[in-house]
């Protein structure tokens, strides 16, 4: 069980270091370190992820490093998508949850390696519509999948918000935070319509090492070459794709 809790650290680190990445790393450690069904661990994730990411949020708050009308344009579409998401995870099997996760994994990694080239785009005019509609687009994935979509809102914010780097963790971890806690919630509902439950005991422990290691993340992001970490972690989410899909992908199509 200690590689589950080192995975929890890891879960608050990638939040306080890098604005994201936090519940791409939770679901599969809840589903392969833990042993939960993937349906508790997805709708777990956005619970654990929720709570860290309010913790980096509030400290970032504090520090003046939110921007109030990003979070409200991006992250209340956000919440409606999210309720959406989850509502269509009803619909499909837990092993078809997971290899959308992959996909989103790949798409994550891309992102992790594109990031370098990314600058605020300083003077010009905000597309509010565009960012509505990523809002809710990364709401939609968010309640889906369990993920809190750090790795798209963070482009988002940079390229169509004008936010430097630093602001845009901030502000990235608060839509996190709104978003996650939406989708615990719907999926709470579905999980009690099914006659599940949540392992509190397990939850409550990810939460606490998940906000430590927030807290160590955020202390340490400014001394710490975050473009290689970044590529790092995004070889990580390639091979960690693939074993998902490998070992999700046959009960997905039906034959396993």
């Amino acid at each position: 069980m200690w590689l589950a809790w080192l995975g929890a650290l890891a879960i608050g680190l990638s939040l306080g270091l890098l604005g994201s990445g936090g519940s791409i790393i939770t679901v599969p450690v809840l589903v392969y370190l833990v042993g939960q069904p993937e349906k508790i661990a997805i709708a777990g994730s956005l619970g654990v992820v929720g709570a860290v990411a309010l913790t980096g949020a509030l400290q970032n708050a504090l520090r003046g490093l939110v921007d109030w009308r990003s979070v409200a344009w991006f992250g209340l579409p956000g919440m409606a998508g999210t309720y959406a998401g989850a509502w269509l995870s009803g619909f499909v099997s837990g092993a078809v949850q997971l290899v959308v996760f992959a996909l989103v994994m790949l798409a994550a990694s891309v992102m992790m390696f594109r990031r370098a080239g990314l600058e605020p785009a300083a003077g010009e005019a905000r597309p509010l519509g565009k960012v509505v509609a990523d809002g809710l687009a990364v709401g939609a994935l968010t309640g889906f999948v369990g993920v809190g979509g750090g790795f798209l809102i963070l482009p988002a914010l940079v390229l169509l918000g004008g936010l430097g780097m630093h602001v845009a963790v901030g502000t990235s971890l608060a839509i996190i935070a709104l978003n996650a806690f939406t989708g615990f919630a719907k999926h709470l509902h579905l999980l009690s319509a099914q006659g599940q439950a949540l392992d509190w005991k397990v939850l409550g422990t990810f939460v606490l090492l998940g906000a430590a290691g927030s807290i160590a993340g955020s202390h340490f992001s400014s001394r710490v070459p975050q473009e290689t970490l970044r590529r790092a972690f995004a070889v990580f989410l390639v091979l960690m794709a693939a074993f998902i899909l490998y070992e999700s992908g046959p009960r997905a199509l039906g034959h396993g």
